[in-house]
């Protein structure tokens, strides 16, 4: 019983072998399939680039693309700017500190000169220069505290809610920068009127 079906199944075989191949059809691919750790190890790539192994126009192009992209971010593009810095409420409130001048950006060199002044060998530059010292950071965040209180009456009367969670912070924060280093660049000339853009 079982020789006979083995018998057929080996006529069919041979049938299907002699039947004529379509020269069309390609028969495999070619080439032996290789092993599973040879196609793992091919796929493999390091998840930081070696800067070794760049060439030395791959290291050139991606010097200039992020060179393009701090350029963009500087400029204040949204598509290149950190979240803490997208969206209009965000550009509002840095052209609010952009407009005025800010006891806070000049803080910075007048402790510089406050620091210089007092190695002088004076007994009054003792005592006067720290006394000066204080009245600025005192005029600082006094400055800082009226900054922000009418920066949010005015955000309020554009957007028509108040500021969100950090604004305060934020404003804080680039009033006591220098003018020139901060980022994104002042889009505003100071002196000149807040609107919403």
């Amino acid at each position: 019983m079982f020789g006979k079906r083995s018998s057929e199944l080996t006529e069919t075989n041979l049938e299907a072998v002699q039947q004529p191949v379509d020269p069309a059809r390609t028969v495999g691919k070619g080439r032996p399939t290789p092993k599973r750790r040879d196609a793992e190890r091919a796929n493999r790539r390091p998840l930081v680039v070696d800067k070794k192994t760049m060439s030395a126009e791959q290291k050139a192009k991606a010097r200039s693309e992020r060179a393009r992209m701090r350029e963009a971010m500087l400029r204040g593009d949204e598509k290149y700017l950190p979240a803490r810095d997208k969206g209009p409420e965000r550009r509002y409130l840095r052209d609010a500190v952009d407009v005025r001048w800010n006891v806070g950006e000049v803080l910075l060199p007048a402790m510089i000169l406050v620091l210089a002044v007092s190695l002088l060998p004076f007994a009054w530059t003792r005592g006067g220069t720290f006394l000066l010292a204080y009245v600025l950071m005192l005029g600082g965040v006094l400055d800082c505290w009226l900054l922000w209180r009418r920066t949010k009456k005015r955000f309020t009367e554009a957007f028509g809610h108040e500021p969100g969670r950090g604004s305060a912070w934020y404003v804080v924060l680039r009033a006591f920068q220098m003018r020139g280093s901060r980022i994104p660049r002042p889009a505003v000339s100071r002196g000149d009127t807040l609107q919403r853009r």
